[in-house]
C-alpha cells in the first residue's frame, strides 16, 4: 500500500514559494563570508511519476476492456496490473471534462459549462480559467515536478488563441513546462494545426511519408521523457497524454482499419447486444443489468438497404481502427515510461473518453463532418458510397452515424452531450501503480467523477492543495480522492452527491439515486427548446445499473427531493443560466474578440495559422480582398486562403493567371480564373465576394479585378453558412494544413513579394 509523502511545506501552502531568507554570512570578502544558496523545491525521494491518458469521444461499451468490440490491448494489460473502475463519470462534453479533471472542481465552477467556442458572458460559461482554481500541473510544478502535455488542449478562451496570446491560459501558463499539440476541439490527424509551447509549428513529415498525429504525439512524449530522465533522473514527472482520438475526423492507417473489415456487418443492434453479453461475462456490469432500448428516433439496422449497410459498416470499421491505433501508441508511451529510471513507480490513470460516443455525425454519418457543424446534417449514402474507400485517409474528414454512438454506450441510454443519462457520462477508467497498488486485476464499483482525479493525485503524491497560487487564494476543490479504493474492493464510496448539466440536459446523483431530465437530441446542433418541457425521470442505480426502469411515478417524493437538490447544486455552482443553443452561440456579440467589431484586416506579407477567433469572418458575408504585390511572370502561389479540403476558399496565382477557388464541403468546387495573364511589376489584385442571395448558405458571386478592370467572374451556387473549418486556418502568402483547391497541394508559398493584403467586410 502506498504511503503519503511529505514535501516542502512552503511549496504546499504557497506557489511560488516565498523568497528564502538568507541565513549565511556576508563579510567584506568571500573569504570572510558564508554562502547560503536558495535551493529549488524538490519532491521527497520516492515521489511517483504520474501519467494521465485522456481519450476523446469514447463510449463505455466500445473498448475491449469494458466489453466492447474494439481491441485495446494496452488498456487490457493495464487493467490486469491495476484497477478497473466501472462507475466513473465525466461531464458529457470535452472542454468541461478536461477543466474538471485538471482543477478538481465541477466544470461550471471552472468556467467551462460548455466548450470555449460556445462561451457566454456568465461565470459558469465564460471559458476563463479562474485564478482560484490552480491546475494540477501548477501544483505539481510548484512542488518540484517536471510537467508536460501532449495533444489536445481545449481550455483557452477562443479570443486568446492567437500568435500574440496572451498565453497565461495556454498550457505553459497553467503549469505545464512543455506543450506539443493543438489548441482547440479537434484537428486533422494528417495535417494538424500544431503548436510547440506557444509557437505554431509544421508537422515533421507529410501524410505521404506516413505522418499521423497520434504517432507524432507519442514520439514527442517519448523524446520528452527520455530527455527529462537523462537530465534529472531523480525528478518525477507529470505527463498528460491528451489525444484528439477518437474525436472526428476519424482517420487512421489502413492496416488498423482493415483489421476490422466485416466485423460490423451485422449492425449496431447486434453490436450493442454482443457488447452487453460480454460486459456481463466479464463482470463489468451486474448480472441483473437490463439492456436499455433503442430510442424511437433511431432506425433498426435491418431497415437499411444492402448498399446503405455497406456504408454504415465501413464507418464503424474506421472508428474501431482509429481507437485501436490510438491505444497502440499510448502503449508505446507507457512502455518507455516503465523502462526509464523510476519506471515501476509510475501512476498511470487511463481515462477512456472525455464523454460518451459522439452523435455529431448525424443520422447518416458523413465523410465531411463540417457539414454537420454548419447545421446541414450528414451526407447521402450515395455520396458516401463514392468515398467509401477513402474513409480514414487524408482525403476525408469523416464521422460515423448516430446509431453507432448509441451502440457504443451499451448498456446505457444516449451518448455525448446528454449528461442526463450515463450514455453521455459513464466512461471507463483504469488506474495502475505497481509500487502503490497491490490488488491486481480487480474492479471497483464506487461512484466517482472526473473532478476526483486531481485530489487523488494530490493524495498519492503527499501534496496538499496550496492556499495561494500566484497570489490568489484558492477555493476548495469539489472532488474527493479515490485513493481509498486502492486497498479495499468494497470500501464505502466517498462520493455522495454529483450534479450533471450540459446544454440543458441535467441530472443529480445522491446516495444511490439519480434524477434526470433529458433536453434535446444531441445531433441537432441548432434551435432551442422550452426548459420546463423536459420530463424528469428517477432511477435507483444501486438496483438498476443501466437506468432502465423509471421510478418517477412510483416515488414522487424522492423525485421532488432530488430535483430540489439539483436546484441547490446548480444555484451554488454557477450552472445557471442554462443554455441549449449550439450553432447560434458560435457568434456571440459580446464575447471578447480581436475581430468582433473589425471590418478591415490588414496583413503585411506572409501571415500563417490565423485561427477563427482572429481571422476575418467571411462565410456568407460580402467582402473584398485586395492584394498589392510586385509580380514577375514566373511568380505563383497562394495570396490568401481560409479553410482546407473540408471547406473554404483560396485566392492564388498559377500559370500567371489569378485563380479563386471556392470549396463547398468537398462536394462542389467553383473555380474562377482570370481571362488574361497578369502583367509584371507593381500591381493590385482584387476579389469581390457578393452574397447575392442575401442568405447564409445561399448563392454568391465573385468578381476578379486587376486595378479597376474586371478580369473574371463566376457564380457560387451554395456557400458555407457559418464556419469553414475548425482544423484549417486563415493564411496569407502560403497554405498551411490542407488545401481548399484541387489545383495545388502543399503550402504553395507565393514565390514573389506580397506587399499588402486587405480584407474588408461589408
Amino acid at each position: 500500500m502506498f504511503t503519503l509523502l511529505s514535501v516542502n511545506v512552503f511549496a504546499q501552502e504557497q506557489i511560488p514559494q516565498p523568497i528564502q531568507e538568507f541565513k549565511g554570512k556576508i563579510g567584506r570578502t568571500y573569504a570572510e563570508s558564508e554562502s547560503d544558496y536558495p535551493q529549488p523545491v524538490k519532491p521527497k525521494a520516492g515521489s511517483p511519476n504520474v501519467i494521465v491518458v485522456m481519450l476523446d469521444d469514447v463510449g463505455f461499451g466500445q473498448s475491449s476492456t469494458f466489453g466492447g468490440p474494439v481491441e485495446m490491448d494496452n488498456l487490457d494489460k493495464l487493467a490486469d496490473e491495476g484497477l478497473t473502475y466501472t462507475r466513473f463519470h465525466t461531464t458529457g462534453m470535452c472542454s468541461p471534462t478536461r477543466a474538471a479533471l485538471l482543477t478538481g472542481k465541477n466544470h461550471h465552477e471552472a468556467g467551462f459549462g460548455v466548450i470555449s467556442e460556445l462561451s457566454t458572458g456568465f461565470p459558469g460559461y465564460n471559458s476563463i480559467w479562474p485564478d482560484d482554481a490552480a491546475s494540477i500541473a501548477q501544483i505539481l510544478q510548484g512542488n518540484g515536478y517536471s510537467t508536460s502535455i501532449f495533444g489536445k488542449w481545449h481550455n483557452t478562451p477562443t479570443w486568446e488563441v492567437t500568435a500574440n496570446g496572451p498565453f497565461d491560459r495556454w498550457p505553459t501558463g497553467l503549469g505545464f513546462d512543455y506543450f506539443y499539440g493543438f489548441n482547440g476541439g479537434e484537428t486533422s490527424q494528417y495535417e494538424p494545426d500544431l503548436y510547440r509551447n506557444t509557437t505554431p509549428v509544421d508537422q515533421p513529415y507529410s501524410p505521404e511519408e506516413g505522418y499521423h498525429l497520434t504517432e507524432d504525439l507519442a514520439d514527442d512524449a517519448i523524446r520528452w521523457m527520455k530527455t527529462q530522465k537523462s537530465n534529472n533522473p531523480d525528478q518525477p514527472f507529470f505527463l498528460y497524454f491528451s489525444t484528439g482520438a477518437a474525436h472526428s475526423p476519424l482517420q487512421a492507417p489502413d492496416e488498423f482499419i482493415e483489421k476490422y473489415k466485416g466485423k460490423f456487418d451485422n449492425g449496431w443492434d447486434a453490436m450493442r447486444e454482443e457488447t452487453f453479453n460480454r460486459q456481463k461475462e466479464m463482470g463489468i456490469i451486474p448480472a441483473n443489468t437490463k439492456l436499455t432500448e433503442r430510442p424511437e428516433v433511431l432506425e433498426a439496422w435491418d431497415s437499411y438497404t444492402d448498399e446503405e449497410r455497406k456504408v454504415l459498416a465501413r464507418q464503424m470499421e474506421v472508428y474501431a481502427g482509429f481507437l485501436d491505433h490510438t491505444d497502440h501508441y499510448v502503449g508505446e508511451v507507457l512502455k518507455t515510461a516503465k523502462s526509464l529510471p523510476g519506471g515501476e513507480n509510475t501512476v498511470v490513470i487511463y481515462i477512456v473518453g472525455d464523454n460518451g460516443p459522439s452523435a455529431e455525425g448525424s443520422m447518416t454519418g458523413t465523410s465531411n463532418v463540417y457539414l454537420a457543424y454548419n447545421g446541414l446534417g450528414g451526407e447521402s449514402f450515395e455520396r458516401q458510397l463514392k468515398d467509401i474507400d477513402e474513409w480514414g485517409t487524408p482525403s476525408t474528414e469523416p464521422h460515423y452515424a448516430v446509431s453507432w454512438a448509441w451502440a457504443g454506450s451499451s448498456p446505457f441510454k444516449w451518448m455525448k452531450r446528454v449528461p442526463s443519462h450515463f450514455g453521455g457520462t459513464r466512461n471507463g477508467l483504469v488506474i495502475s501503480w505497481p509500487e502503490g497498488i497491490q490488488n491486481k486485476g480487480e474492479k471497483r464499483t464506487q461512484f466517482h467523477h472526473v473532478s476526483d482525479i486531481t485530489p487523488t493525485i494530490l493524495e498519492i503524491t503527499g501534496i496538499e492543495q496550496p492556499k495561494t497560487v500566484k497570489g490568489f487564494e484558492q477555493s476548495e476543490m469539489s472532488g474527493v480522492s479515490m485513493a481509498y479504493t486502492f486497498k479495499e474492493e468494497h470500501a464505502k464510496g466517498q462520493r455522495d452527491t454529483q450534479y450533471f448539466e450540459i446544454e440543458g440536459s441535467r441530472a443529480i446523483y445522491h446516495d444511490g439515486w439519480v434524477a434526470c431530465a433529458f433536453h434535446g437530441i444531441p445531433w441537432q446542433l441548432n434551435g432551442s427548446k422550452n426548459f420546463d418541457d423536459a420530463k424528469w425521470e428517477l432511477y435507483n442505480i444501486e438496483e438498476d445499473f443501466s437506468q432502465s426502469k423509471d421510478l418517477a411515478d412510483q416515488y414522487p417524493e424522492k423525485l421532488e427531493e432530488l430535483k430540489a437538490l439539483f436546484e441547490s447544486e446548480a444555484a451554488s455552482k454557477d450552472v445557471y443560466p442554462m443554455d441549449d443553443r449550439f450553432v447560434e452561440r458560435i457568434v456571440t456579440p459580446d464575447r471578447p474578440s480581436i475581430n468582433n467589431s473589425r471590418t478591415k484586416f490588414t496583413y503585411y506579407g506572409v501571415t500563417e495559422r490565423v485561427t477563427n477567433s482572429a481571422s476575418p469572418r467571411t462565410p456568407s458575408r460580402n467582402h473584398d480582398i485586395v492584394v498589392d504585390l510586385n509580380h514577375k511572370k514566373s511568380d505563383e502561389g497562394v495570396l490568401v486562403t481560409d479553410g482546407g479540403f473540408e471547406a473554404g476558399y483560396s485566392l492564388y496565382i498559377k500559370d500567371n493567371r489569378l485563380y479563386y477557388t471556392y470549396n463547398f464541403f468537398d462536394q462542389k468546387y467553383t473555380n474562377i480564373i482570370s481571362e488574361i495573364e497578369l502583367p509584371e511589376g507593381d500591381i493590385q489584385l482584387k476579389a469581390v465576394y457578393d452574397q447575392v442571395s442575401g442568405q447564409r448558405g445561399g448563392a454568391a458571386k465573385v468578381t476578379l479585378m486587376l486595378g479597376d478592370k474586371v478580369i473574371g467572374s463566376g457564380d457560387i451556387p451554395r456557400t458555407i453558412p457559418v464556419q469553414y473549418s475548425a482544423t484549417s486556418t486563415f493564411d496569407v502568402g502560403k497554405n498551411t494544413g490542407s488545401s481548399p483547391s484541387e489545383f495545388y497541394h502543399g503550402d504553395f508559398t507565393y514565390s514573389g513579394e506580397i506587399q499588402l493584403v486587405e480584407v474588408t467586410l461589408k
